[in-house]
């Protein structure tokens, strides 16, 4: 009985570590659109604290502004207070409530990151698992 060799059914070591690449390629890939994803997130949160920075400032100052006239006049028509007197008080509320604005707007800026840290040491796991794999396979 002739004796006929099958074809080994196991991959080849080469195919082995060209599978690693291909999946430590895509694996990364991934890292990099996910990394991009929560970037843009981020970049998205921090849009929004400036606007309602923008818009806490504007109202402040457009609102300081228009009352300002009216208030100053009423204070000044129904107390002693002299009319430089009357503008000095609503100036000084009108002027917390916009920094109280301004902080709000600082605050959640702050609080913004534009990579998140998750993701960087993600990243740095990855590209030394990587390294790791492709220096073990030369060995």
């Amino acid at each position: 009985m002739p004796n006929h060799s099958l074809p080994s059914s196991e991959p080849s070591l080469a195919s082995l570590i060209g599978g690693i690449i291909n999946d430590a390629k895509d694996l990364l890939l991934h890292e990099f659109t996910m990394a991009k994803l929560e970037m843009q997130d981020e970049l998205r949160k921090t849009k929004t604290a400036a606007i309602s920075f923008a818009i806490g400032a504007g109202v402040a100052v457009v609102g300081g502004l228009l009352l300002i006239l009216m208030l100053v006049h009423l204070l000044a028509a129904f107390t002693a207070i002299p009319l430089w007197g009357c503008y000095g008080i609503i100036g000084g509320v009108l002027l917390i409530i916009g920094l109280i604005f301004l902080a709000t707007g600082k605050q959640t800026a702050e609080q913004s990151e534009v990579v998140p840290q998750q993701t960087v040491e993600t990243l740095k796991e990855n590209a030394q698992w990587i390294k790791e794999q492709t220096t073990s396979n030369k060995t």
